[in-house]
């Protein structure tokens, strides 16, 4: 056991994809003045607490994790790393992330962020996820509270604006996390894990995978069209959530369906990335602003 592996159960690609979804959503609640204080304690705090969700759900599969080629050489399911101190840094993790958010930001920013870690470790991970399908959609909960944790943390209130950043996040997460479930479809069925396409097959996965993209994409038009955000991102949104829904609807057969979906799920990391870009550099002006203290620079754009 070594360095690598505390890295490694803490999963810290699904860390950096929450953090530049909560960048996203940071700077659509603070509407183009940036309390960059702020900005860097709720990352950081999000942060914390998502890698110990990452951890916590390690520990949770462990022996689910033996089934699948590519999970098999995780740290606590190869034995590297014993459960408890799993479960030990887990929680070190999350008491970290935790006083930094409690600490650093708002109230509602630390219940967003806890409640997501619940969701994810305790629905999801613990229960769920070993008995339904609808264990993708419930799980998008966990994956939507990043960018509406960060939301919170700028000062944007559990409005209009709030929700639709909650359902944003949601209609992404499903028909990427769909199309991973088409990619790993021989991990997942050697597991026995109920996801969509192993109870219901290719064809019923890609029409849901289509379907929620196209969900996406409005709610990500709407985002705009009210004013949350700029023209810019308007226009990325656009032509980023047509090219996902392009993918979507186009080179599918059930015999290449493995490929497509990773094909689908490749598109899906790069249309987040290029809106959450979209909107640090194209915010609206319906957000809220959350003052910073007064011996931290609050930078005006």
């Amino acid at each position: 056991m070594g360095f690598r592996d505390f890295v490694g159960v803490a999963k810290p690609w699904l860390a950096a994809a929450n953090l530049v979804t909560a960048g996203a959503g940071f700077f659509l609640g603070c509407g183009g003045a940036v309390a960059w204080g702020t900005f860097g304690a709720a990352l950081a705090g999000i942060g914390l607490v998502v890698a110990s969700g990452c951890v916590a759900n390690n520990c949770i599969d462990s022996r689910l994790d033996r089934a699948m080629a590519r999970t098999r050489g995780r740290a606590l399911a190869a034995g590297r790393m014993p459960l408890w101190l799993g479960l030990a840094y887990a929680a070190v993790l999350g008491l970290l992330g935790t006083a930094v958010l409690a600490v650093w930001t708002t109230p509602a920013t630390l219940a967003v962020t806890l409640g997501g870690f619940v969701v994810y470790v305790g629905v999801y991970s613990a229960w769920l996820k070993r008995r339904s399908p609808a264990s993708t959609v419930v799980g998008s909960l966990a994956g939507a509270a990043p960018p509406l944790a960060a939301y919170c943390a700028a000062g944007g209130s559990l409005d209009l604006g709030a929700v639709m950043v909650l359902t944003l996040f949601c209609l992404w997460q499903v028909p990427h996390s769909y199309a991973v479930t088409l990619h790993r479809f021989d991990d997942y069925a050697a597991a026995g894990l109920p996801v969509l396409p192993v109870r219901q097959g290719f064809d019923a996965t890609r029409r849901h995978i289509v379907w929620h993209i196209a969900a996406f994409m409005l709610a990500a038009v709407l985002l705009g069209v009210l004013g949350y955000a700029g023209k810019a991102y308007l226009a990325v949104a656009v032509v980023s959530g047509a090219c996902w829904l392009a993918a979507g609807l186009h080179g599918y057969s059930a015999a290449q369906a493995r490929g497509w979906g990773r094909r689908v799920y490749l598109a899906s990391i790069v249309v987040v990335c290029l809106l959450a870009l979209a909107l640090a550099l194209d915010p609206g002006g319906r957000g809220g602003t959350l003052d910073a203290p007064a011996d931290v620079p609050v930078a005006q754009s």
